[in-house]
């Protein structure tokens, strides 16, 4: 079988520079073609509940995009590294704040966390857009996160490191291993700018450049990739009704998908009312900040995803689409 080994490398180039130390590694391994011999970083895929031929190596080795596994913070007053426009994961839990900067976690997809001595992992897949935040409890035990190198419709797959399962981000869901079926459950988190989060919670606590690997965390290896079309991994799905990187609120509820493209609900008020699934809700919209949430009829937030429009349409494909009356 042959390879275009130099246009695979130029098409992954992002997800190379995030792991500077082992790139020279990857393009010799590229070259002789041992890349090809384990498609699987070395995972076990036995019957998945998705096809093995949806499932693509991503271009990292198994952990080349490293975890964060002991994470570090400081008070906001301390930061200096972040720019209003900057974009954080914001979680507030326990009555405790926490962001984690994008342009940390571009390098490092995962954070292994705990809040109040509550296990959680912080997911982000920078080629979807989309940042998760989990309790880390899968079948009654606590698990920690490791980064696959693999990608089902361009997201990230996790595995756990306790059984080697691989766990689709999007999805919440093991796809192979022995924890196969099982789901994590999902945690409100903010996806928006540091901006926004620290006018709202002064006194939240940030994640440190401070990890432990050396990386130019002001770089963003992915310069540039939301403002274009291009999807560089394979979906099962394309949609032309949205751009592909046009951001969304994808919601679940009851097993059922509705998505709220942003055009959209920029030509509305900032609070949209809707019923879905059999419940009252309200989507709160802040264009200014590029970021939205979703909360019940008594206030309490739902957990949703902001993804790219390409990213939601390919894991949900019958999903619901918002569209103001109009």
């Amino acid at each position: 079988m042959s390879i275009n080994t130099t246009s695979l490398i130029h098409s992954r180039r992002g997800r190379y520079l995030i792991y500077p130390a082992a790139a020279v590694v990857l393009i010799q391994t590229l070259a002789a073609h041992a890349f090809l011999l384990s498609a699987y970083n070395g995972f076990q895929l036995n019957d998945p509940l998705i096809p093995k031929a949806e499932i693509h190596h991503g271009g990292p080795p198994r952990d080349g995009i490293p975890a964060i596994d002991k994470p570090g913070f400081i008070k906001a007053g301390r930061v200096d590294y972040l720019q209003g426009e900057d974009r954080v994961l914001g979680i507030v839990r326990h009555g405790v704040a926490k962001a984690y900067p994008i342009k940390i976690l571009n390098y490092h997809e995962i954070v292994n966390d705990d809040i109040n001595a509550e296990p959680i992992v912080v997911t982000y897949c920078p080629l979807c857009g989309t940042g998760v935040a989990f309790s880390a409890v899968a079948a009654g035990e606590a698990r920690s996160f490791g980064v696959s190198g693999l990608l089902y419709n361009s997201d990230v797959l996790l595995y756990d490191r306790q059984t080697e399962s691989l766990w689709s981000q999007i999805l919440g869901q093991a796809i192979s291993g022995p924890l196969k079926g099982e789901r994590l459950r999902r945690i409100a988190l903010a996806h928006t700018t540091w901006a926004d989060w620290r006018n709202r919670h002064g006194d939240t606590l940030v994640l440190s450049q401070h990890t432990g690997y050396r990386r130019d965390y002001s770089r963003d290896p992915y310069a540039g990739y939301e403002n274009n079309g291009k999807i560089i991994f394979p979906v099962k799905r394309v949609d032309p009704r949205y751009h592909p990187k046009e951001r969304v609120i994808g919601l679940e509820i009851d097993g059922r998908y509705k998505v709220y493209p942003f055009v959209e609900l920029a030509r509305t008020p900032a609070a949209v009312s809707d019923t879905f699934a059999g419940r009252s809700i309200r989507i709160v919209f802040d264009a200014k900040h590029r970021t939205g949430r979703v909360v019940d009829a008594d206030g309490n937030e739902i957990p949703s995803i902001i993804a790219y429009w390409f990213a939601w349409i390919a894991f949900h494909p019958d999903t619901e689409v918002y569209r103001p009356a109009n």
